[in-house]
């Protein structure tokens, strides 16, 4: 057994409180799809529910559930997963538990990306040219931050580069905002600012579902270099860690996945942060163990947040986006006070 096989394995065996939090996470999430699919503007009883999702009652019923609740939830889901992930490995490659896709920029400039492509009507060319925007923009951002990470060890560096990345972005946006042709081309692209799942089908889902997989699948592959990042780039390094292979393949991993989810769902932040943050005292604080569950957990509280986005009596709904910056955004300023040594 090689080194790096030693420290995961360490890792697996130091703590046993993390045993069932895949199950328990799994369980929740089909609990609260089959929620999503119960509750909305007009709440549906579970017997008529169960009925539909196995293809009986009402067409009503049927149609309601199929084409409108559930592929909504299931979209929910699939971006909060894609975020959970993102951030849970970007946290590992640059030890940082601040960093993730929306505070560092990488969700703006997918946005911005997929924006542009909806601006100038590229997406009457292919369907494909939204979610290939989107994550030519993610890639674009994650390199960027790759490379800053290469060059500083610095976290204030990276946070403050991030910054800049979703400064741009968001002013390039409002450039798009201001110059919108019509009030449908302004208001695709308010919905992709905000971030929403509102109206998505199983045509949209089935689109971003190729590059969500390659991306986490991506990430799932380098797991192992994350945990042995966790001794050090110089101790990992010696224990046979390629750095430069693995930083590709994070950066690579979490941008397709990340401009998957823009493609989706619009830019979303702070999730990836939260997750994360929650899972990694229950598996050792080991970043390879932290992915899984991080994905789980992103998507069952975007999905928690969308059902509430739907049963808040307001004249507007809320945009999902607006609701994850509203629960996360408080999160995010208490990691960052808890955290000692930020400027170093």
């Amino acid at each position: 057994m090689n080194t790096l096989s030693k420290l995961q394995h360490a890792n697996n065996d130091s703590s046993d409180k993390g045993r069932w939090l895949n199950p328990i996470l799994f369980i929740a999430c089909l609990l609260a799809l089959f929620i999503a699919c119960l509750l909305g503007s007009t709440a549906l009883p579970f017997e008529r529910v169960l009925a539909a999702l196995i293809g009986l009652g009402e067409h009503t019923d049927r149609l309601v559930v199929w084409s409108i609740r559930l592929p909504r939830a299931l979209a929910a889901f699939l971006v909060g997963a894609a975020l959970g992930i993102s951030g849970a490995a970007l946290q590992g490659l640059l030890r940082n538990p601040l960093a993730e896709p929306g505070v560092l920029g990488v969700s703006a400039t997918a946005s911005l990306a997929a924006t542009f492509s909806l601006y100038y009507g590229f997406v009457a060319i292919s369907p494909w040219i939204l979610p290939i925007a989107a994550i030519a923009g993610a890639l674009f951002a994650t390199t960027l931050l790759a490379l800053a990470a290469i060059r500083t060890h610095s976290v204030v560096t990276l946070i403050l580069i991030g910054v800049g990345l979703s400064s741009l972005a968001a002013a390039a946006m409002s450039l798009l905002l201001n110059l919108a042709p019509n009030p449908f081309s302004l208001s695709d692209m308010i919905n992709w600012m905000l971030g929403s799942v509102a109206n998505r089908s199983f045509n949209e889902i089935v689109l971003a579902f190729p590059f969500l997989f390659i991306g986490t699948a991506i990430l799932w592959m380098s797991r192992r270099g994350l945990t042995a990042l966790t001794l050090g780039e110089e101790a990992a390094s010696g224990i046979g860690l390629n750095l430069k292979n693995q930083r590709i393949l994070t950066v690579l991993g979490a941008g397709i996945a990340t401009g998957a989810s823009v493609s989706l769902a619009g830019a979303i932040g702070f999730v990836g942060i939260v997750a994360p943050h929650a899972i990694r005292p229950f598996v050792n604080h080991d970043p390879a163990r932290t992915l899984v569950p991080s994905a789980l957990l992103a998507g069952l509280i975007l999905m928690l947040a969308d059902i509430g986005v739907r049963i808040i009596p307001t004249n507007n709904e809320l945009k999902l986006g607006v609701v994850a910056a509203l629960i996360g955004a408080p999160a995010f300023i208490w990691i960052a006070m808890q955290r000692r040594g930020l400027h170093e």
